[in-house]
């Protein structure tokens, strides 16, 4: 089930809502039950069967959880303590061999064993098909945060088994992230306050990130499809403005696709009680490829930072381990999104870009002309990685790549890309870049300026008619996307993928 379908918006969400905040059922014991079933049916909708391979998972981590806390037991005798700490680190390695075994098995297995028969097409093993779980990569990384900082001592354990299945399961973070740390809602299982504020705060944020995906990322997925798997026939050439348009829409996709439902989590999260922290800070407005990864899917980031970078050392050691420390991560980062040579090579091209940058200290540039150019590049480097993340192949990023930097360009073409692009997806591609800017922030500023300059009287009056305005303006947002929920047969989430 995905929140921009009609059945979540029109059945789901209402029926959990009416329940959850039903008058009559106050007990938080009644409400987590409540979000913890429906949670378990969002996720079986999909995946009737993969749900129990999840729960069984949250079982499992939960026994390690409890025998690593068990053995956490302070003892005078210096012995019995080094031989205690060995113990939970057993504990540890065994549940991050769990959990990366079930990764392997259905993420890397089919991907191997067709690889596999390609090298040695007279072996006697078969090729395995195995069905990828949505989200599995998420959830995952969701329990194994738990296991770590349990193991460092950052979280105190969690005994009731039921309030470790909500945090894994809770629907709204639940497969496509925000990647969320048990340390950020632990309280709030228990101690959260529903209030109207964020109940109308959630809903808002809900709204703009239900019409990024719909009113904008499922139409720019049109356009990028289009070119990069070069369905449409015509007399013309594949030109360097077509792959150009092509990259840039995918771009714009992926952004509005995946920030759109963080957005939509963050909101839904906020309207039962949760605070997830962000996970998009307009990442098209850095200034470097370091920035840029501060900035573009910040929980996976920081997961790697805090549980592979710095226990390795991070930069805190001779510069050839801390350049090793970086290719570890990025090579991760490269296999968590998929079992492709594309996602692989991804990673590694991340990691030459960021180790050119740090050579060249172009993150700490403070001069603004700099500042402007860096920026420029990093975004010729964002969207040509993009293509090799988009593509299918080595080989077909690689040509599209080549495309791009060859200048075949005629008026004649000219003529297409004008009748064609610009007539049929060009005011999305405008809108698309307008929304890349931080629009609600420039949106206050100006606000705050007009009534710095009026009188109380009038302020009172200007404050409510730009709120009327702003209400009004939500409410058709949100009636648009539903309607093109409901009548778009083409309704894709990229990172369900993951």
């Amino acid at each position: 089930m995905v929140f921009s379908s009609p059945v979540f918006l029109l059945i789901f969400f209402p029926s959990i809502f009416i329940i959850y905040f039903n008058p009559f059922f106050k007990s938080r014991v009644f409400k987590n039950s409540i979000l913890l079933i429906f949670s378990l049916f969002f996720y079986a909708w999909g995946e009737p069967v993969f749900v129990f391979l999840m729960i069984f998972s949250i079982i499992i981590n939960y026994f390690f959880g409890i025998k690593i806390n068990i053995l956490d037991k302070s003892d005078a005798n210096q012995k019995i303590q080094l031989h205690t700490n060995k113990k939970r680190k057993r504990y540890l390695i065994y549940s991050i061999i769990w959990n990366v075994f079930i990764l392997f098995i259905f993420k890397y297995l089919s991907f191997l064993s067709t690889i596999f028969n390609q090298i040695f097409p007279n072996n006697f093993l078969p090729v395995v098909e195995i069905k990828l779980p949505i989200g599995i990569s998420f959830f995952t990384f969701q329990i194994m945060s738990y296991i770590f900082d349990v193991y460092y001592k950052k979280v105190d354990v969690q005994k009731n088994i039921f309030n470790l299945a909500l945090y894994v399961s809770v629907f709204p973070q639940l497969i496509a992230g925000p990647i969320v740390r048990y340390e950020t809602i632990a309280d709030e299982i228990l101690n959260r306050k529903e209030t109207a504020e964020n109940i109308t705060a959630g809903t808002k944020r809900f709204i703009l990130g239900l019409a990024k995906k719909c009113l904008l990322a499922n139409y720019l997925a049109v356009i990028a499809d289009l070119i990069f798997d070069n369905n449409f026939k015509t007399a013309l050439d594949f030109t360097f403005v077509d792959a150009w348009i092509g990259a840039i829409a995918y771009s714009m996709q992926i952004y509005f696709d995946f920030s759109g439902y963080s957005d939509m989590a963050i909101g839904l999260g906020l309207i039962f009680g949760f605070h997830f922290e962000e996970n998009f800070n307009y990442p098209y407005l850095a200034h470097s490829v370091t920035d840029f990864w501060r900035r573009w899917h910040i929980s996976l980031s920081s997961w790697f930072r805090d549980y592979v970078y710095i226990p390795m050392g991070g930069n805190r050691c001779k510069k050839s381990k801390a350049y090793f420390n970086m290719f570890v991560v990025w090579v991760l980062t490269g296999i968590w999104h998929g079992a492709a040579f594309t996602f692989w090579l991804w990673g590694i091209y991340y990691f030459v870009l960021l180790v050119i940058e740090k050579t060249l200290n172009l993150d700490n540039c403070k001069n603004k002309i700099s500042r402007f150019f860096t920026h420029i590049l990093t975004l010729l480097f964002v969207i040509i990685g993009w293509v090799l993340f988009r593509s299918n192949s080595l080989q077909d990023s690689f040509n599209y790549i080549k495309i791009m930097f060859t200048f075949n360009f005629t008026a004649e073409k000219i003529c297409f890309l004008e009748n064609y692009y610009l007539k049929n997806g060009g005011m999305i591609l405008i809108l698309g870049f307008v929304a890349l800017f931080p629009l609600v922030s420039y949106k206050r500023m100006i606000i705050e300026k007009i009534e710095n300059k009026i009188n109380n009287k009038k302020k009172i009056f200007f404050s409510t008619f730009i709120n009327s305005i702003c209400q009004i303006m939500l409410l058709l947002i949100f009636v648009s996307s539903v309607l093109m929920c409901i009548k778009s047969t083409y309704n894709p989430f990229i990172y369900f993928n993951f």
